[in-house]
């Protein structure tokens, strides 16, 4: 309810076209009156918001904004990604949960996600990064479910992971990461099956009954079935109806054009897009961007503001694309923490003795949190193109079940100190998002008041 709540007050603030609303609703509107469109992404993303304004027009929502030749609210292109968005914290949730079985960390998980000013701002304009992460996070959730269940059950829980996956690519292709993810904790359940059987080694009934078991004990042939062929054949039939709007084109001349577009149509660095950041500030937030920024005074009118309050004689209003700044530092640590932990403690008592296997017991939520953070991050080592802080969404909400885990571990420590340093990390991260909450929702701020949200240069 607070992350419904907060996503959908207001969404008509600003009637007007927001970031790359300009393409992404245009696009939308496109599909709807049967114009050829030219995206450099696949089409999902915008058939969702082609639903969105189609419905509304059903519904008869106020029409109120110019798009493209079409008189539209802005709630009408804007309120699926509400929706959308605002699920995301349950589906972070119920990840928490198969991954544990505690409720405690389910519940800090989707929390911590609610609170973030990432996802917020990305829920409230019809942009398509929403719908990745959602889709590819929905994929991984169904697997984990899949993974306790068994005969008819599994397997169709199995095919809605599959099909989750494949639309989480047929919205943008880096939604491969949630899949590449999933093969890499496979492929590691299936060496430490192998290297068990061969040493001989007993590892702990608890490991043995986990989710790490199953995963070991899953056929390659029921895998690839499930999380390739039915991706494959989803990624296939969402095209279906962009070439039938544009009969000029092929299923691979399109995507001819959307891998040269990424290979030569964007450039690098500032020259190019005063916001372009690389893939190694992603996680220090050196640089987030601002998707809106007016700065009006009393005696100015305008059409798609609000008004100004009446104690302001200046003041701007700023949509800020940036996570909760202490919610993204801290989420940041606890993947430096974990990666110490792996290496210091884990890996040598794996190597070391059987006595002391179950230490990697605990690392088995660690190892998947790990492997997934990389499996949508590292990759963005290889793009030299303008790259944008919203590419690492995909990664960051591994970070935040990360920081969940940790906090979760403290709170039920027996130590006061690890009591109390847990309790004050929530509460630090509440107060930083209400401080904050402006630049996500666009509300009104003195330009002082402004300046004072803006902690390094390289956030404005």
């Amino acid at each position: 309810m607070l992350s419904l709540t907060l996503r959908f007050w207001g969404l008509e603030r600003f009637n007007t076209l927001v970031f790359d609303e300009v393409y992404y609703a245009k696009f939308a509107v496109n599909y709807l009156n049967g114009t050829e469109v030219f995206d450099a992404h696949p089409p999902l993303g915008k058939y969702i918001i082609a639903v969105g304004i189609w419905l509304s027009q059903l519904f008869a929502f106020q029409n109120t904004n110019d798009l493209t030749g079409q008189v539209l609210s802005p709630i009408s292109y804007r309120w699926m990604n509400a929706l959308v968005g605002s699920c995301i914290p349950i589906v972070v949730a119920g990840i928490a949960y198969q991954l544990s079985d505690r409720r405690s960390y389910a519940v800090l998980a989707g929390f911590f996600c609610a609170i973030d000013g990432f996802f917020l701002v990305e829920s409230r304009y019809a942009l398509i990064n929403i719908y990745l992460v959602f889709f590819g996070l929905l994929g991984q959730w169904l697997f984990l479910i899949s993974l306790r269940l068994k005969n008819d059950r599994k397997a169709l829980i199995s095919i809605g992971a599959g099909i989750c996956f494949g639309a989480s690519v047929s919205v943008k292709w880096n939604g491969l990461g949630f899949l590449l993810g999933i093969y890499l904790v496979y492929s590691i359940a299936r060496l430490v099956k192998y290297l068990d059987l061969k040493e001989n080694i007993t590892i702990e009934a608890n490991l043995k009954k986990s989710w790490f078991k199953n995963i070991a004990n899953l056929k390659l042939i029921h895998l690839v079935l499930n999380l390739a062929f039915i991706p494959a054949i989803i990624y296939l039939l969402i095209w279906i109806p962009h070439l039938q709007l544009n009969p000029t084109e092929t299923f691979w001349s399109v995507h001819q054009k959307i891998l040269s577009y990424h290979q030569t149509g964007v450039g690098t660095g500032a020259q190019v897009h005063p916001y372009c950041s690389r893939w190694y500030t992603w996680p220090l937030m050196l640089r987030p961007m601002s998707y809106f920024y007016d700065r009006s005074t009393q005696n100015d009118i305008h059409s798609i503001l609000p008004p100004l309050p009446t104690y302001f004689n200046e003041g701007i209003y700023d949509v800020h694309l940036m996570g909760n700044p202490i919610l993204w530092w801290l989420s940041g640590g606890a993947i430096s923490i974990l990666i110490l932990w792996g290496l210091t403690e884990v890996l040598p008592s794996v190597f070391s003795s059987r006595s002391q296997l179950s230490r990697a017991n605990s690392f088995l939520i660690p190892l998947y949190l790990l492997t997934n953070y990389f499996a949508n991050f590292l990759p963005w080592i290889l793009v030299r193109r303008c790259t944008f802080i919203y590419l690492y969404m995909s990664a960051f909400i591994f970070s935040i079940l990360a920081f969940s885990w940790l906090v979760d571990r403290w709170l039920n420590c027996d130590r006061l100190s690890h009591k109390i340093w847990a309790m004050s990390t929530i509460l630090i991260s509440v107060f930083a998002f209400i401080f904050w909450l402006p630049v996500y929702l666009g509300l009104p701020l003195s330009i002082e008041q402004f300046n004072l949200r803006m902690l390094l240069k390289s956030w404005i």
